[in-house]
């Protein structure tokens, strides 16, 4: 990498951890690190959701499944787009216009007030872990397109060095300093494709008479899919909507309910087909540029021994002229950062506001209760960095996180907003329940050996629901 880059995604870097200094000093308590003081706007609330949802590990996801998919995987984020219009719909109302939650901070304190604190205690657990394992999956993210893009840098230190960026930035600057950077970093990021990397990428490989000359014609087809990719993407994507933590907090840091449906309503379109397309396109230009052997100076000499996933990088480091470099780079790590400090916020949350506060009965507003806050913070992060290690596959390690927590939770928030016959009962056997069937499926089966070769959390899903439904009309009465 050439030192004009280096030094801009070295400024980048620095300047990213001053801005967390600077909240650092501002902060002064639980409502300003978990919820921002409650009084965002829907443009930076937005801008921060689609970042969060999308970010790095969907970034890097999305270029592996144009390399394998083509344009056809850009499907994945339309699940996106109506998980977020439906959630402005459906749920933002029931959260916004309940008093209950005005001083809320987590989304199992819903389960706590629907159900009882044992079944919430079991919600902040399952969400606790499943954020600290998505983290790991944008640490890995990041690792794999400093991988990509450094010469000698190995995946290791690739992890290390993104990990400890991501961590020390969060735990400095809490909720706030998320969303705001997140605006930057979104812009960076939107800026970064349009403006440099499709298009110089897009004339590299040879333009479009190039790219249907290169790759079979299913990879320029918006149908290149099958009827279980599309459950596959619906049941692990479209709940994460109704139980993400990441997203109550941002719910909860809205000024009022208005402003929480309109950045919902645009997060969705910078999904699809914002973002969606833009991701695939480049994933796409990374596999043409394969085909030709643009890649043969890294050592692939085909496109057999590519990562789908490292194509990208690969792409964006040959192609890209001095200083472009830098300003991608810069792109991309923003997008993974503005998803990591986010499910590392969500995880610390959880286990500091629905575990630790309540042991201990700690104010909120105390400077206790922030200084442990950032501990935690701390702690989670570093283990997050330690999982990131044992991974192979980004979008694997993200959706396994997803699956994790839509198989145990999303039914219970349902049955709770709109199911008379909901208990607490129901909604603790539907969590264990789908959970443990999720992971058993995952880790003992696997997706080839089911029935047509559905996702485990298919099956998750629906033994939570059976069994809610059950539990309710058996307890209610």
């Amino acid at each position: 990498m050439h030192p004009i880059d280096l030094t801009i995604f070295a400024i980048y870097i620095i300047g990213l951890l001053g801005f967390g200094y600077y909240f650092y000093r501002k902060n002064k308590g639980g409502e300003d690190y978990y919820v921002g003081g409650r009084d965002m706007n829907s443009l930076h609330i937005g801008l921060s959701v689609v970042a969060t949802d999308v970010g790095g590990g969907f970034s890097i996801g999305l270029g592996g499944l144009g390399f394998t998919m083509g344009l056809s995987g850009s499907w994945m984020l339309f699940t996106g787009l109506l998980g977020a219009w439906s959630a402005a719909v459906l749920l933002i109302p029931k959260v916004k216009n309940n008093p209950v939650f005005k001083n809320a901070y987590t989304f199992p304190q819903i389960f706590e007030h629907h159900y009882s604190g044992s079944v919430a205690l079991v919600a902040a657990v399952i969400s606790a872990i499943g954020y600290a394992g998505f983290t790991s999956s944008q640490i890995l993210a990041g690792a794999k397109l400093a991988n990509g893009t450094f010469a000698n840098l190995s995946l290791d230190n690739g992890i290390l060095i993104m990990g400890i960026v991501a961590v020390v930035y969060t735990v400095l600057g809490g909720i706030k300093a998320v969303i705001y950077t997140d605006t930057i970093q979104w812009t960076i990021l939107m800026l970064g494709l349009v403006f440099v990397g499709i298009p110089i990428s897009y004339s590299a490989v040879g333009g479009w008479d190039t790219i249907q000359a290169t790759v079979s014609p299913e990879m320029l087809s918006l149908t290149n899919f099958s009827w279980q990719d599309v459950v596959y993407w619906l049941v692990t994507i479209f709940p994460i909507w109704y139980i993400g933590m990441t997203l109550y907090q941002r719910i909860y840091a809205c000024r009022d309910e208005k402003t929480a449906k309109r950045a919902w309503y645009l997060a969705g379109l910078f999904e699809w087909p914002v973002m969606a397309f833009m991701g695939v396109a480049l994933g796409l230009f990374a596999r043409v540029a394969a085909d030709q052997g643009m890649f043969d100076y890294l050592g692939a000499a085909s496109v057999s021994e590519i990562d789908p996933e490292t194509g990208l990088p690969m792409l964006l480091r040959t192609v890209l002229p001095v200083g472009f470099m830098g300003v991608m780079l810069a792109a991309y790590f923003s997008a993974i950062l503005s998803t990591a400090d986010s499910c590392l916020m969500a995880s610390s949350g959880n286990i500091v506001t629905d575990f630790l506060s309540k042991l201990n009965d700690m104010d909120h507003e105390s400077a206790s209760f922030l200084k442990t806050s950032q501990i935690v913070t701390f702690v989670i992060g570093a283990l997050a960095i330690l999982v990131a290690y044992s991974m192979d596959d980004v979008l694997t390690l993200m959706l396994y996180s997803y699956a994790f927590m839509v198989s145990g939770l999303f039914v219970p928030v349902i049955g709770a907003l709109y199911w008379k016959r909901s208990t607490p009962a129901a909604a603790m056997t539907a969590m264990l329940l789908g959970g443990s069937v999720t992971l058993f499926l995952q880790l003992k089966v696997g997706a080839e050996n089911l029935p047509y070769e559905l996702d485990p959390n298919v099956f998750g899903i629906t033994a939570s629901a059976l069994s809610f439904i059950a539990v309710g009309y058996w307890t209610s009465e």
